[in-house]
């Protein structure tokens, strides 16, 4: 009988604390692998052993080539993404998705494509959206879905946006996740489909990058007037994506709510730059009017002042309406 043995765990802002109550309610028996990723970037992590010291599984840093085994957890390393192929774990540090690396959906799609119905996707606590589509990618292939339910989680931003993406099977409070995986990967696995589904593999295909990358972009999505504020290519959005999600033939990949949280971020810094543009200037022109002044030219070092003071207050005026957000 083949079960449900293969749970994959994503979590975000307040994944640490999420992550240890989970591993401590999980059997030393527990009947499947799990994997997981945190959204540690390219800082050093010690999940692996902040989780060893609360409960009985043996936890790690996961190695590429690593078969999949019952009883073990398995992490992403900083700066790579995890992904599942035929029973084993492959790291990359491919594109990034929603501007990080590691990311969930990475993993959960990979996960979905070479496990079908074995696979249970968790996702935990965390800011914006990253684990919605790869649930759905879960959903799509036969496999279970398993939600924190957002009034319980430190940051409920993940769990909420999931559950408006998806139709998760079970959706609970941190306290009870544990048990209900106990229960789940004791069931037995329906059988996979015939055919996986073509879009998912396209992208998929697109995300992992390659010589035909833009080929398989291609099958799934349109170019839009977006560009892709990693690499500054074009944009292509994902037909038939619910919540909107975009790539670009790099392998970026973004949702609506992640790529609107970067290009916020690349505003503001844009708009940083352009207060110490003026401030600079500024300094420059009261240096020249000082200049001017030495020399014996008031008139001249009076009108280069009066521009200094105008770019003051350009200056002071950007600043405050970076400053209101």
């Amino acid at each position: 009988m083949t079960r449900r043995d293969i749970v994959v765990i994503g979590a975000s802002a307040g994944g640490v604390r999420a992550l240890r109550v989970l591993a401590a309610a999980l059997p030393a028996d527990f009947a499947a692998a799990v994997c997981v990723v945190l959204h540690v970037g390219p800082y050093e992590s010690t999940l692996p052993a902040l989780l060893e010291a609360v409960g009985p599984l043996p936890a790690a840093h996961a190695q590429s080539g690593q078969r999949l085994k019952p009883g073990r957890i398995l992490i992403a390393p900083p700066d790579h993404h995890l992904l599942l192929e035929d029973g084993a774990v492959r790291l990359t540090r491919g594109p990034k998705e929603h501007h990080t690396r590691p990311a969930v959906d990475p993993l959960f799609r990979s996960a979905a494509l070479s496990q079908g119905p074995r696979v249970i996707g968790v996702l935990l606590t965390g800011g914006l959206d990253d684990g919605s589509a790869g649930l759905q990618a879960i959903k799509q292939c036969g496999g279970l879905v398993v939600v924190q339910d957002p009034a319980d989680a430190e940051d409920p931003g993940m769990p909420s946006a999931a559950l408006q993406a998806v139709e998760v099977d079970h959706c609970v409070p941190l306290e009870r996740v544990g048990a209900l995986l106990v229960e789940l990967v004791q069931e037995a696995a329906p059988a996979a489909a015939a055919a996986l589904p073509v879009s998912l593999v396209h992208e998929h295909l697109a995300g992992v990058g390659g010589e035909n990358a833009m080929d398989e972009l291609r099958q799934v999505g349109v170019p839009s007037t977006l560009v892709c504020p990693d690499c500054k290519g074009t944009l292509w959005e994902i037909s038939g994506a619910r919540p909107p999600r975009y790539r670009c033939h790099t392998g970026h990949a973004f949702s609506l709510r992640s790529l609107a949280a970067v290009q916020q971020e690349a505003t503001e810094n844009a708009l940083w730059s352009a207060v110490r543009a003026l401030q600079e200037k500024e300094l420059l022109l009261r240096k020249v009017a000082a200049l001017e002044r030495s020399a014996g030219d008031e008139a001249r070092a009076a009108q280069v002042e009066a521009e200094a003071g105008q770019l003051r207050e350009q200056a002071e005026m950007l600043r405050g309406l970076v400053e209101q957000g």
